[in-house]
């Protein structure tokens, strides 16, 4: 693609990257037939091609963004399958994100969108925050009838209410900056990324991950001052929060790899662990130290079912013989181009894993998506599970707590790492079928 920008406008860093990212794009459009808006919405400028020429034209001009171009791209999921099908490599993640960037510092959302905007941005990151705000929700669940659908406003807050849990589990003190021991002689040291919005929904998580990884012989830290990744912000075009959480973590980790080292950092929800994985290019422009540790970071960063592939993971129980659907995350086929790893692990554990058609659709969750974009996030919800469904699965397995959420409510769906910490002498996850014997 033909781009035309200014000497002027390729100073920053961020036109520059954008520039080679549209020079790249050779127009074949490829990527329409993976992208999940543009397979339910049929509008050219609901996929990664349409967006690319909108994003292109915007920053050439240097004008304010325009309401259409804000909603063709809200309306884009990060879900990344374009540049699954890209053949030409386009890096479309980068140029939406700067394209975000440039619409929150060039556009002024309705009230009633910046208010939620700001509402999310304050709330999910921080966990007794958004502890409080599920609680809320909860009271606020029986008087939903009382808010009107229809409008933007009322779908946003029944999206919302919809999507709280009905209970919350008990905070887990394993989660606490501190140092899980090895169990036996010790054959690494790890360190987990226990997040912010999943140590609130499902502590669990995080709990199997720890209790797997040290019976395996891995020393597991969590670095004291690590929190939210900055994923939420960072996708909503907020940069100066996404770069702070983005630089405590950096800042913790880099006093563990300092101080007695790691071998890795794990990360058990994938959609944080695409955007660790790119701490490395969002840093390229700050000072040289900073940079310098934000590339180890992004080069030690692995998904947990990645790192588990490397040990012996042997299961010490006999298999239940259940039939698990797996649920391929976006960012962890898309993002970071995880795809056999997490399967080959269920199988290893017993368990018969099938795939649904059309799993490199997204289910809509997408981070925020499915509180600012809930009719779309809703009708690729039901595509999604009308998929699952027909491989008549016992349970859905998933390795991000977003989709978790998102695809809850049947079938029961349970992160990958709880079932491999089950079937190697773990507790028996919440949430599994009633008729399911569980193995002693």
């Amino acid at each position: 693609m033909q781009t035309n920008f200014s000497s002027e406008q390729l100073a920053d860093p961020n036109t520059a990257s954008s520039n080679q990212v549209l020079r790249t794009c050779v127009h074949c459009g490829f990527c329409t037939a993976t992208c999940p808006t543009f397979v339910l919405l049929g509008d050219e400028l609901d996929s990664p091609r349409g967006r690319i020429y909108l994003i292109k034209d915007m920053l050439e001009s240097g004008r304010p963004a325009t309401e259409e171009v804000v909603r063709h791209v809200d309306r884009c999921l990060s879900c990344l399958a374009c540049m699954t099908t890209c053949p030409s490599g386009v890096n479309y993640m980068h140029l939406v994100d700067h394209a975000r960037e440039y619409i929150e510092n060039t556009y002024t959302r309705p009230w009633h969108e910046r208010m939620l905007r700001n509402v999310l941005q304050l709330v999910l990151p921080r966990p007794a925050l958004f502890r409080m705000a599920v609680l809320g929700a909860r009271v606020a669940r029986p008087v939903r009838r009382l808010i009107p659908r229809g409008s933007v406003l009322g779908d946003r807050v029944h999206a919302m209410l919809d999507l709280a849990p009905a209970r919350l589990p008990p905070s887990s003190d394993m989660q606490s900056p501190q140092v899980h021991k090895a169990e036996g002689t010790r054959r690494g040291r790890v360190a987990l990324l226990a997040g912010c919005a999943q140590t609130v929904l499902a502590p669990s998580i995080n709990e199997a991950t720890i209790r797997l990884l040290t019976r395996l012989g891995i020393e597991v830290v969590i670095a004291r001052g690590v929190g939210c990744c900055g994923a939420l912000t960072h996708h909503m075009g907020r940069h100066d929060p996404a770069m702070a959480s983005a630089r405590a973590n950096i800042a913790g980790w880099t006093r563990e790899i300092e101080g007695d080292g790691l071998d890795a950092i794990l990360v058990n929800t994938s959609g944080c662990g695409t955007t660790v994985k790119d701490y490395g290019f969002m840093f390229r422009s700050e000072p040289a130290e900073w940079a310098m540790q934000a590339e180890r970071v992004s080069a030690l960063a692995m998904d947990i079912s990645e790192y588990l592939a490397t040990l012996d993971y042997v299961p010490t129980r006999e298999a239940p013989g259940l039939r698990v659907a797996y649920h391929a995350a976006c960012s962890l086929q898309h993002g970071q181009r995880v795809l056999t790893q997490p399967k080959a692990l269920l199988r290893r554990a017993g368990f018969t894993v099938v795939e649904p058609l059309e799993g490199h659709l997204c289910c809509g969750s997408a981070g925020t998506y499915n509180l600012v974009q809930p009719e779309i996030a809703g009708r690729l919800r039901e595509r999604k599970l009308a998929n699952i469904a027909a491989t008549k699965p016992d349970l859905i397995a998933a390795g991000n707590i977003g989709c978790i959420t998102q695809l809850s409510g049947g079938v029961p769906v349970i992160h990958t790492v709880e079932l491999l910490d089950w079937m190697a002498g773990g507790p028996a996850p919440v949430g599994l079928p009633a008729a399911v014997a569980v193995p002693a």
